[in-house]
């Protein structure tokens, strides 16, 4: 009789209570799993998103029981702050005073010092798989832990595939089928883990899910109360993985339905547990369930425990906050220089920290230049649909769903010609490149065709080593165009599809008002979206806009653009009183973040006097991308003296450059979020460390502009700030690892380091990290709102996320007050005391 077979005699009956107590916590478990986006669409992600209605000392106190997780700043890191006076005395005591906890314990600066230098982290509460494990010999093979997680992470990688093998596996019958299928079949996984009788264990596993979770449960006879937190460790054990399951169930609930893929890669991974137990006599396991009962019977003892002992981690990670946030307040309460005459240009900017120093620069260079911020989508719900496929991809941030379409057109410029003939006919001949392409490529991956495909091809293959080896100087891939023919390129446009001219006329108002713009307009406006250029990096859309799910922000700029020029919307503005004076023109642009040059579009639809406006501007750009580039030029490691011309060359071939591990450094040292007037902030040098939104209180009597900036941007910003916050703090098991070892996982799902292990979410390390020290602080978002606070209350009451993010300490809110800063608290507003 084995084990498995033994326990179950001993089994009680499973009773309808405790199938409940199975269910929510199973259905606990899941929820606690933040999703990650797809490489395509990468958008950065709070990994404890869904763990932001716990204080943030309780959620570190989990994670690092449950999952050996750091959530506040490693020691080593805080350390090296201590000793270069980035965090100093007066820091420490301002913490300390801010923790009523910390004062009744006795806490004080000596103790914060003591721990830094000695405390260790909580240890991690053990699973079955852990105490099994008990080989002598297991020091000279995997982990049964790694073993397993490389199981079920190739297992995965192999169903969620659907781009990258040309061989698909057969994925009807759901995912822990598919396991158990893989499994049985494995014949390798019994000798990698050191268990050649593992087969036997196999054939007794159930056959569906719901009943392996019963078939686990039964025999770990934990208490139900535990049930929830054992799950949710098991499901970190393979955090990559169930991290994109939730993904998928993301969109399926954006799209109104359900997803159960999380749900079953937990049922696989409870499984491994119990199916080792068939791998060990009856005193081992008998051992086993004893050890892993007996700790988990104090799980919540441990739990309290740690949660206390994390305070000291939680002042530190105030101290590290406090002397940033002191620079920023003394920065933004100095008087900001007015703007001087008359506005000539303006120019809308995302939101994103990167456009902070070109708008400074922009508008230090040119006195009659207006800057304002906005998240980078515009405002446009919509989802892009490229000319001759059938592909719909959302512009917009990952938290809302598209609302409206938009597709390519072919439109030249004052053509007569019948526009759709032309647009079929562009259509046919970019199908036909791409197939032609797909063809090709597929020489390479079949077995049959591989080799000779290199005899035929020979040293012509090599040509793009070569561009690796000798990069140069090439202009942003639009990869949107790819196949067009060239002479069509520039007049193939995106414009909004099945929208009536009254709801262009509604959306058009809406953002106007929300730009701002709905007052005055300027001959010549700038819709500024913005894209990074890279290549050879998995990662490339991290660097693109978050706003725009992980795109550049061209098809938005360039639909809103076209949308204000249209003379029907604007008769239709004018009955809103919404007026745009006739020989005002709207441009998209965009920002290209790893060079720090502007890119027009769609500039042969402009006038003859706006398209004079433009080509004025340019010496002013010029001089304006040179500032920006010289001021990023140090932390890449480039001579910020040489000539403009050499300093440009050289940073557009570290785009083009598939070796540059660090083509630029994206959104690190983000730190702040400013929703004011320009004038609050126009002419600081806040060291691109800060997003920026334009917001004017007085427009804005019914406080509706100020709620949707603290329900969508405000938690855009937060999830940016977190995600880089965590893979800092624990770049381990929250980044993306070495990018030089990463292997892409079914083409955009994600990464493996290396050639296996679990799929890696967050940043890499050559993301936040110059190869000598962090180059990213992980401090919490300090957002700053000049609005009245009885406005601000209201919202905070009315939405129960943003009541979570600041009761439970996820981020800071000031507001400008009337002597003076002033800081949320849910006794109420404070005055800064830094």
């Amino acid at each position: 009789m084995n084990v498995l077979e033994k326990n179950s005699q001993t089994l009680t009956a499973w009773s309808a209570e405790l199938e409940h107590h199975l269910q929510q916590a199973c259905q606990d478990a899941c929820s606690a799993i933040a999703p990650a986006w797809p490489l395509d669409r990468a958008i950065a992600v709070n990994p404890h998103w869904s763990r932001v209605g716990m204080p943030l000392r309780e959620v570190a106190a989990r994670m690092a029981l449950l999952g050996g997780i750091q959530v506040f700043p490693p020691k080593d890191q805080l350390q090296q702050a201590w000793e270069q006076g980035r965090v100093m005395q007066a820091d420490l005591e301002y913490a300390l005073a801010q923790s009523i906890e910390a004062q009744e314990r006795g806490v004080d600066v000596a103790h914060c010092l003591a721990v830094l230098a000695s405390g260790n982290p909580p240890p991690r509460l053990p699973l079955l798989i852990d105490v099994l494990d008990n080989d002598p010999q297991r020091h000279t093979r995997l982990s049964w832990r790694q073993a397993i997680t490389h199981q079920v992470s190739q297992t995965c990688a192999a169903y969620f595939d659907q781009h990258q093998a040309d061989w698909q596996p057969e994925r009807g019958m759901g995912l822990y089928a598919f396991w158990r299928e893989t499994l049985e079949h494995d014949h390798g996984i019994g000798l990698l883990m050191g268990l050649p009788h593992i087969a036997d264990g196999i054939r007794a596993l159930p056959a569906c899910a719901r009943e392996a979770e019963r078939w686990v449960m039964q025999r770990l006879d934990l208490p139900p109360e535990v049930w929830a937190d054992y799950l949710e460790s098991v499901l970190l054990t393979v955090n990559g993985w169930a991290s994109w399951c939730a993904y998928l169930g993301w969109q399926a609930r954006l799209e109104g339905g359900s997803d159960e893929h999380l749900r079953e890669l937990l049922a696989i991974r409870m499984a491994w547990g119990a199916l080792l137990l068939e791998c060990k006599d009856d005193e081992a396991a008998s051992h086993a369930f004893h050890t892993v009962q007996q700790a988990w019977a104090r799980s919540q003892e441990r739990l309290q425990q740690a949660r206390q002992e994390l305070l000291v981690d939680e002042l530190w990670q105030v101290a590290l906050e406090a002397g940033y946030q002191r620079r920023l307040a003394a920065a933004l309460l100095k008087q900001a220089p007015a703007s001087a005459g008359a506005v000539e240009v303006q120019a809308a900017f995302c939101i994103d920290v990167r456009s902070e120093p070109l708008r400074r620069a922009l508008e230090a260079v040119h006195p009659g230049m207006q800057t304002l911020g906005f998240a980078g989508f515009f405002g446009l719900p919509v989802a892009y649909t490229p000319l001759a496929t059938q592909a719909s991809r959302p512009q917009l941030p990952g938290l809302l769903p598209p609302a409206l379409q938009v597709q390519d057109v072919v439109a030249p410029a004052g053509a007569s010609a019948d526009g759709g003939v032309l647009a079929s006919a562009v259509a046919r001949a970019r199908r036909k490149t791409l197939a032609f392409k797909e063809q090709w490529q597929g020489n390479t991956r079949w077995p049959g065709s591989a080799f000779s495909f290199v005899e035929v091809a020979g040293v012509t293959a090599l040509g793009g080593l070569w561009q690796w080896l000798r990069p140069g100087q090439g202009e942003r891939a639009r990869d949107d165009l790819a196949g067009l023919p060239a002479r069509y390129r520039e007049v193939c446009r995106p414009q909004l599809v099945g929208v009536t001219l009254a709801d262009k006329v509604a959306l058009a108002a809406r953002v106007l008002h929300a730009m701002g713009l709905d007052r005055q307009v300027a001959p010549l406006v700038l819709l500024a979206g913005h894209g990074s250029q890279s290549a050879n990096n998995a990662h490339a859309a991290a660097l693109d806009c978050g706003a725009c799910c992980g795109q550049t922000g061209e098809v938005n700029a360039r639909t809103l653009a076209q949308l204000l020029n249209e003379k029907e919307v604007r008769r239709g503005l004018l009955e809103r009183q919404i007026f745009i004076p006739e020989d005002s023109h709207f441009l998209a642009v965009l920002h290209n973040t790893t060079t720090d040059e502007i890119e027009a579009f769609d500039l042969d639809l402009l006038p003859p006097a706006a398209l004079a406006r433009w080509q004025a501007l340019q010496p002013v750009l010029a001089e304006a991308g040179d500032r920006v580039r010289r001021e990023r030029a140090p932390a890449l490691g480039v001579d910020p003296a040489q000539a403009a011309a050499a300093l440009l060359k050289q940073l557009r071939q570290r785009a083009n450059d598939g070796a540059q591990p660090r083509p630029e450094w994206g959104l690190t040292g983000n730190a702040a979020f400013l929703i004011a007037p320009r004038a609050r902030s126009r002419g600081l040098d806040l060291g691109g460390r800060c997003f920026l939104h334009d917001y004017d209180a007085s427009q804005d009597q019914d406080g509706s502009v100020l709620e949707l900036l603290m329900t969508a941007p405000m938690l855009v910003t937060h999830w940016i700030n977190w995600q880089y916050h965590a893979s800092t703090s624990d770049p381990l098991r929250l980044g993306s690892g070495n990018k030089l070892l990463h292997n892409v996982v079914g083409g955009t799902i994600g990464v493996f380091e290396g050639n296996g292990g679990d799929l890696r979410i967050g940043l890499s390390r050559q993301s936040l990290h110059d190869g000598q020290q962090w180059v990213h602080e992980p401090l919490r978002l300090t957002v700053v709102i000049d609005a009245p606070a009885e406005s601000i209350d209201a919202i905070v009451a009315r939405h129960a996320i943003v009541r979570q993010l600041l009761e439970h300490g996820w981020l800071h809110l000031w507001r400008f007050g009337e002597t003076g800063l002033e800081q949320w608290r849910r006794e109420g507003w404070k005055s800064i005391a830094l």
